[in-house]
């Protein structure tokens, strides 16, 4: 029997264009400045890669929010193409400046189609945590499953998701808002590396500060032991923004406490990196719920 439902999301879910393409997942590109250039972000390696090349130059990024145009126009596309419902994933309310934007389109749409609807999750999550509660919702989708079972694990399930974040350098968080200009001078100065989590309100928060990138990464394996010592978990999704080699350090002593968990590792995407910078290096896996 054929669906009458789709799954789409946002470039913000940080998976990788072949994950979408080969399940043929649509997804709202994000925009972005580069230097004085336009550019939209396509979830390609070679793009991600090649931004933060030019961040470590010197070149200044800035993101926007999507405007309710550009939702409309995504989601009238999709219904034309036969999507009758759609069960729509991107990053947190609280993080998001589009979310208020794409709510407003799809109150738009109800008036010229009356008989579609669209559901606009508040995942709680960002990121690769935004791109692993795509990967389930999908794995169901895939098996057979309806959308209400969907929606229903999605809301059931949704903050067990664990979000563990550090970043390398607090100047970018500085540009940010994020931290003062006194903070970020002084934690640069004593080599003070953030360790950061999502909440189950969708903010992000510093759960530790700690001296040294080596030490920042091992807080982070510490935190996913705790957060699993009751349960495993058969998944790891990491994102990195050009610092492989740490990606490649966490993998590794991750599958040496699991080894036979899944670990993917794949870039940052541009969108939250333009907050964060290159060097940022983030965990997400299922767990029985959010902590500190």
């Amino acid at each position: 029997m054929e669906k009458d439902f789709i799954l789409a999301t946002a470039s913000t879910c940080d998976l990788t264009r072949e994950y979408l393409d080969e399940h043929d997942i649509p997804f709202i590109r994000y925009s972005y400045v580069m230097d004085d250039k336009d550019y939209e972000d396509d979830c390609r390696e070679e793009t991600r890669q090649e931004t933060y090349t030019m961040m470590r130059e010197g070149k200044l990024l800035s993101t926007s929010a999507i405007n309710m145009f550009t939702y409309r126009e995504f989601f009238e596309g999709l219904f034309e193409k036969g999507a009758k419902n759609i069960i729509f994933l991107d990053m947190t309310r609280p993080l998001s400046s589009s979310y208020r934007y794409c709510e407003e389109a799809i109150e738009e749409l109800k008036e010229d189609y009356p008989d579609n609807t669209i559901f606009n999750v508040d995942t709680r999550c960002v990121s690769g945590g935004l791109g692993l509660l795509v990967k389930k919702a999908v794995n169901l989708y895939e098996s057979g499953e309806s959308m209400e079972s969907i929606l229903e694990w999605i809301e059931k399930n949704k903050l067990k998701i664990a979000h563990r974040f550090t970043v390398d350098d607090l100047k970018w968080l500085k540009r940010g808002g994020r931290v003062s200009n006194a903070s970020a001078l002084v934690g640069t100065l004593l080599s003070i590396k953030p360790v950061l989590y999502v909440p189950d309100e969708g903010t992000l928060v510093a759960a530790n500060k700690v001296r040294g990138r080596k030490v920042a990464l091992n807080t982070i394996l510490s935190s996913v032991k705790e957060d699993l010592k009751e349960n495993g978990t058969d998944e790891f999704l990491i994102n990195h923004a050009d610092c492989m080699d740490d990606a490649e350090y966490v993998r590794d002593r991750i599958l040496e406490m699991y080894p036979s968990a899944k670990v993917e590792i794949s870039g940052l995407g541009v969108v939250i990196g333009a907050h964060c910078g290159p060097g940022l290096l983030a965990v997400f896996y299922m767990t029985d719920a959010r902590r500190i």
